[in-house]
């Protein structure tokens, strides 16, 4: 198994991605820590990761704290270990064009999406370097690559994780530790699907989507799982500071 005895600390684990992400390392052996600022979405991952014969602990966090998040590291390594974060957390935003976002908008989702990632790093880097090993998976997003038309705060939040988790690479490699990002295209999660009910008629907005990805649909979270998993593992040993696209061809159809 790739994460026996590791210990996989989760951000915006409630649902979707973060969840799918918890049951994948768990079956593969990993103690993980779910954490959201959902307590009932990140219990219920827990629940959820034990029912399948895993372990798990919650803690509630708001990734936007660096205090609290650098105290619930702490209290996760002191405790359980830190082989691996994975910050997932994020937000999306209604379509607007860009001179129409409003101040609260841009702050909400540069604090969550930018800062958030920050403050995962920066948390788990001295333990990480400290044991000369680990890896950090930031989630990026195809707006790491692309700017999406009405979606200018998320391209620019997600470009610069991007950015943030190659600087990380290079700066930190020499002392064992590996950054990545995975960056997803749509996913069927709920993030996604409040994108298209954002829409006049979502059912209709989300059958012209997927007809733009040559694989015909949208993702599944576990695929997503799949990719994240990969670069946490020792089998990404030589994998640092690149953004792994998971989008189905559509960035290059």
């Amino acid at each position: 198994m790739r994460f026996e005895n590791d210990t996989v600390f989760i951000t915006g684990a409630g649902s979707g991605i973060g969840r799918a992400t918890a049951l994948k390392v768990a079956r593969e052996g990993a103690f993980v820590v779910a954490t959201d600022i959902n307590e009932d979405g990140g219990r219920e991952t827990v629940d959820a990761v034990e029912d399948a014969g895993g372990d798990a602990a919650f803690h509630e966090l708001d990734v936007t704290d660096a205090d609290e998040f650098k105290a619930v590291v702490e209290t996760a390594a002191d405790e359980y270990g830190l082989d691996a974060m994975i910050n997932n957390a994020g937000v999306g935003h209604p379509p607007a064009y860009t001179e129409d976002v409003t101040e609260t908008t841009f702050e909400y989702v540069l604090d969550v999406n930018l800062r958030g990632v920050w403050n995962g790093c920066q948390a788990a880097l001295p333990h990480l370097k400290s044991q000369g090993e680990g890896a950090i998976v930031n989630v990026g997003s195809l707006a790491s690559f692309l700017g999406l038309p009405k979606q200018a705060v998320y391209s620019l939040t997600k470009g610069a994780v991007l950015n943030l988790t190659r600087a990380i690479a290079s700066e930190a490699g020499r002392d064992g530790v590996r950054a990545n990002a995975v960056c997803p295209g749509f996913i069927e999660t709920p993030l996604g699907d409040q994108f298209f009910q954002s829409k006049r008629d979502p059912e209709k907005a989300k059958a012209e989507t997927e007809k733009q990805y040559p694989l015909g649909r949208l993702g599944e979270p576990e695929e997503v799982a799949d990719a994240i998993a990969f670069l946490a593992s020792d089998e990404a040993s030589f994998v640092s500071g690149h953004g792994l696209v998971v989008d189905g061809g559509f960035s290059v159809s």
